[in-house]
């Protein structure tokens, strides 16, 4: 049985989405995948396509780039909510000038008062060189201050590398 909220953190095609697509229908209820990716070129839309294809259709997808908070409010007990992934959420966030500090508040407020348990894909950006830029070194930093913030209310995170699964918090199923 898992938590309330698991955090699945990796690297890029690290193999976190297919570990925690792989809890989430272990779970036996219903599947609720809330995708906040935004395609802008076929690359993306290729990938978006891999991703539905693994899925299979056993799913309900809500795709959701920016209101995830609102996303969570239509889940009911008998679900269960996979976000992929909070990297792209955050993104969507700074690039579209919204206010970080006050989505991610909606967000965790959302994820107490989901009545569903949720899954959280984000990517760990913190290992790699300091990046020589502002905005990336904005991003780095709120992905980082957000992946804590999931993680301080999560059961159960996990650090997925080479699609091999690590309790950092928790035990895994």
């Amino acid at each position: 049985m898992l938590p309330k909220l698991t955090l699945v953190l990796g690297g890029a095609a690290s193999g976190k989405s297919a570990f925690a697509e792989s809890l989430v229908q272990d779970a036996g209820l219903r599947q609720i995948y809330v995708a906040t990716a935004q395609v802008y070129d076929d690359e993306m839309a290729q990938k978006v396509v891999k991703h539905r294809d693994q899925r299979g259709s056993n799913w309900t997808t809500i795709e959701e780039p920016i209101a995830v908070a609102d996303a969570l409010s239509t889940a009911t007990e008998d679900a269960i909510v996979l976000i992929d992934c909070a990297t792209l959420w955050l993104t969507n966030l700074i690039l579209g000038d919204h206010d970080v500090a006050q989505q991610t508040r909606a967000l965790l407020d959302a994820i107490d008062a989901c009545p569903a348990p949720i899954v959280i894909v984000s990517n760990e950006v913190g290992q790699g060189i300091v990046p020589d830029n502002a905005l990336s070194r904005q991003f780095r930093n709120a992905q980082g201050r957000l992946n804590q913030d999931i993680a301080a209310k999560a059961g159960l995170v996990v650090a997925v590398m080479a699609g091999l699964p690590l309790a950092l918090k928790g035990q895994l199923p």
